[in-house]
């Protein structure tokens, strides 16, 4: 069974605007709760977790007060509610080397992840390895992997399901 994991600073949460890995929480709570979501994420996301069949899973580097600051965002955002991850399918770790052993746990097949270093470190333990720039491109990756491990007859639903920005064949 495939298993999608997603990091959360830079690839859900937009962090561009600071050069920290999550100085996008370095304000109050109320500016904290303003920054903005990574333009594409709730939607690619939501999509993405249809094909996993629900085995989608967050696993973060960050310390005990981000932890929380990131919780208090993605709940202020609705983010469970609108891309269908579990509230309780979130991991976090210390330390970025650290996100293997979630992994692994957890059986991730496919991670999407913005740090070289991550990508480096899971590489023994999961298969499918998305360094993150965009979600157009990150989750057209995704879809290609999919389909290509897809066995006979199985493809026919990824047809159904549509492209990213095809509406699909019974909207007019």
């Amino acid at each position: 069974m495939n298993r999608l994991g997603i990091d959360i600073g830079r690839v859900i949460i937009d962090g561009s605007s600071g050069t920290g890995d999550t100085s996008f929480f370095s304000g109050d709570t109320a500016a904290m709760l303003r920054t903005p979501a990574v333009p594409g994420a709730f939607e690619a996301i939501t999509r993405l977790v249809g094909l996993f069949d629900g085995q989608a899973w967050l696993v973060s580097k960050c310390g005990p007060r981000v932890q929380q600051r990131s919780l208090d965002w993605l709940r202020h955002h609705r983010f469970f509610e609108l891309t269908g991850i579990a509230e309780g399918n979130v991991r976090f770790c210390l330390q970025r080397p650290q996100k293997a052993v979630h992994c692994a746990d957890l059986g991730i097949t496919h991670f999407v992840d913005d740090k070289p270093d991550v990508i480096a470190a899971i590489t023994p333990v999961v298969p499918h390895r998305y360094l993150f720039k965009n979600w157009i491109d990150t989750e057209a990756a995704i879809r290609a992997d999919l389909e290509a491990e897809a066995p006979a007859g199985v493809v026919e639903a990824f047809a159904v399901l549509g492209r990213v920005g095809d509406p699909g064949p019974n909207v007019v």
